[in-house]
């Protein structure tokens, strides 16, 4: 199964357009099983910027489009807009592996949370005995551990812990998380936690283009590329060893 991450999208009036809609191009040119957007489609939440950033989404010619709210969609009251621009899809799942959701987005507040019940959903949706054998995907918006050159972190989910727990004992093989601009990558055993940089905002940090993840997923492992729109493909991984070797030179 081919899956393509866009985040942050952050359409506003200061967003940029062309790299959105190069970036849409590319990825109609893959023909992408799925495309998850993880978060902050909007930079505001308001009413012009979800009707400009409905009509992007429309461009997209994939019919498995998950799409995840973030902090900057849940402002100026937008959690309500969002529900009328998306529906969103709790759970995708195909022969070869099951993508479980979480809304981490509370209104007014930059910092996420899962919650009791929804992690429990998580936990419960993903230990199903019919779902083993399946590779199993998490996406959200918020970021489950702090990444590299991002900052002092205040913005965090506050029960990440509990998330993690979940998704290491549900046997999760890999987490999808934008939110902090940033293309990175963690490994905890065999679960992968696989950050997105923003698609086509101008507020980026530690790698300064524009990008999205191409993520292959075989039943017995996956494959994630880093895109930068308009520009080369490199393997995720490669982005934490370029650091480290910068950081040791």
């Amino acid at each position: 199964m081919l899956l393509v991450q866009l985040s942050d999208v952050h359409v506003s009036n200061g967003f940029r357009r062309d790299m959105l809609e190069q970036a849409i191009d590319e990825v109609n040119s893959l023909a992408p099983d799925v495309v998850v957007v993880t978060g902050d489609i909007t930079d505001n939440g308001i009413l012009q910027e979800y009707e400009r950033a409905r009509a992007y989404v429309n461009m997209l010619k994939c019919k498995n489009i998950i799409m995840l709210a973030g902090n900057h969609d849940y402002r100026n009251t937008g959690y309500l807009l969002f529900k009328r621009f998306f529906a969103p899809k709790q759970v995708y799942e195909d022969d070869q592996c099951i993508i479980a959701t979480l809304s981490t987005a509370r209104p007014d507040r930059d910092e996420g949370e899962v919650g009791y019940r929804q992690n429990l959903w998580l936990f419960n949706t993903l230990t199903d005995a019919s779902k083993d054998g399946k590779v199993k995907i998490i996406a959200m918006h918020h970021h489950l551990i702090p990444i590299p050159d991002t900052g002092s972190d205040r913005i965090i989910v506050l029960d990440a812990g509990d998330v993690l727990q979940t998704a290491l004992e549900a046997g999760v093989n890999l987490v999808l998380c934008g939110h902090k601009h940033r293309p990175w990558i963690w490994q905890l055993g065999s679960l992968i936690i696989a950050y997105a940089g923003t698609v086509s905002s101008e507020r980026m940090r530690g790698f300064f283009k524009n990008s999205y993840n191409i993520i292959d997923v075989h039943r017995d492992r996956v494959e994630i590329t880093l895109k930068v729109v308009g520009g080369e493909s490199m393997s995720l991984k490669d982005i934490v060893k370029a650091r480290e070797v910068v950081m040791e030179g």
